[in-house]
């Protein structure tokens, strides 16, 4: 086990904020002392079975306090998950069934033992313990915080101020959360910037039962490929972990060369060293942004479907995009168009190219389009029938049949 101070070097890194620095020290070198490992918990709510390189954050640090030699519990809120997490939420989150919890929890698993060791990560359901408890211990729990307190909390507030409903079940959320480890006495407690009173309410609630608190270690949100918003399946801007190889790596090379600096500071597995080092040389022009690119590219797409497969996504990826070659395995499709022909930006959303016209347009606009190998930048042009290569930005390739 390295020594605390060093550890908490390697802990550090990426973290947005730490409550408190000095207690996590003093706990890291009473573990080192005594040969104890600290309880690190992180809660998961299993409300969506597919995992983005934005949640990887959070399993990262764990991966990293694992290695560290610490006891990592990964825990599913199945129970907390059918109530569902008002967190930054405008108004009530419709409730899963336990179907759909577990379900999604069984593919959580699956996904994050691509990053943590199962052998040595403790998974746990927080129905263990919440279905076992009595009415009168629940009622118990809610008399541990006020509403006063409750109402501090910014998504809770502007609801109250803007008239919206908030269920009493809502202000139990973060009770439960707190209790979580209150039942698991962590010693630290890891969660995205988003989660800070939740993650506030495990310190009030170990107060409260007589136990020592817990460290809470907040971690950022990660932008996604547009480099400006928080990395969404609904902004269209995320890198999905079990994408094909090709979609990783082709992904990972578009984003700018400042958000590969923070990529390979949350994501990738280089020392801190080996980071300071990057950085300098990217800084003083001794290493080509591109290279280091790639060299990320490959390290994540690697994690997740192996070097082989890593390698074969470069190689194509060199092929199409730096020697303007054509993908292997394009997709085919087919479009009936009326008399007169097909509008173009209406073919590209329903082959499923882009979302909706208006991105269609936006796409065509900026120069994106190119319909056999030719640009295409007038707007108002109609597909008659035939046969059509279509390439939308620099990733998307169909063979399109227009009946």
């Amino acid at each position: 086990m390295l020594e605390p101070e060093r550890q908490l070097e390697v802990i550090r890194r990426g973290v947005t904020e730490i409550i408190f620095e000095k207690e996590l020290l003093s706990k890291l070198q009473r573990s080192y002392q005594t040969g104890t490992p600290l309880k690190i918990k992180a809660g998961f709510d299993p409300t969506a079975p597919d995992i983005h390189l934005g949640h990887t954050v959070l399993i990262e640090k764990l991966r990293q306090f694992q290695s560290l030699g610490h006891e990592i519990y990964f825990l599913i809120g199945d129970f907390t998950g059918m109530i569902g997490d008002p967190t930054g939420r405008s108004e009530t989150r419709k409730a899963l069934t336990k179907e759909e919890v577990l379900m999604n929890a069984q593919t959580y698993k699956e996904q994050v033992f691509k990053i943590l060791d199962p052998q040595k990560t403790i998974v746990c359901f927080n129905s263990q313990w919440f279905e076992k408890m009595s009415a009168l211990e629940v009622v118990r729990l809610g008399a541990l915080e006020t509403v006063a307190r409750m109402l501090e909390r910014e998504d809770f507030k502007k609801r109250f101020s803007a008239g919206q409903p908030i269920s009493i079940l809502e202000f139990y959320y973060p009770l439960f959360q707190g209790y979580d480890s209150v039942y698991l006495s962590a010693d630290v407690e890891l969660g995205g910037t988003d989660q800070r009173f939740n993650l506030l309410m495990g310190r009030t609630l170990q107060k409260a039962y007589g136990q020592e608190e817990q460290v809470i270690i907040m971690l950022p949100l990660l932008e996604g490929t547009d480099g400006v918003h928080k990395m969404s399946k609904s902004l269209g801007n995320y890198i999905g972990i079990s994408e094909p190889p090709k979609e990783i790596y082709g992904k990972l090379m578009s984003i700018s060369d400042e958000l590969m600096l923070r990529y390979y500071e949350l994501l990738s597995h280089i020392s801190n060293e080996e980071l300071s080092s990057l950085k300098q040389g990217i800084k003083d022009g001794s290493v080509h942004p591109k290279r280091a690119k790639e060299a990320l590219a490959i390290e994540i797409t690697a994690r997740y479907w192996g070097n082989e497969a890593a390698q074969q996504a470069k190689l194509e990826f060199d092929r199409v995009f730096s020697q303007g070659g054509l993908p292997d395995d394009i997709s085919e499709g087919s479009l009936t168009a009326p008399e007169g022909g097909l509008w173009v930006a209406e073919a590209m959303k329903r082959a499923g190219l882009c979302p909706s016209t208006s991105e269609a347009l936006r796409l065509i606009k900026q120069g994106g389009l190119s319909i056999d190998e030719q640009k295409v930048s007038d707007p108002n042009l109609k597909l008659t029938k035939g046969s059509y290569l279509i390439r939308a930005g620099k990733r998307r390739f169909l063979r399109l049949t227009v009946n």
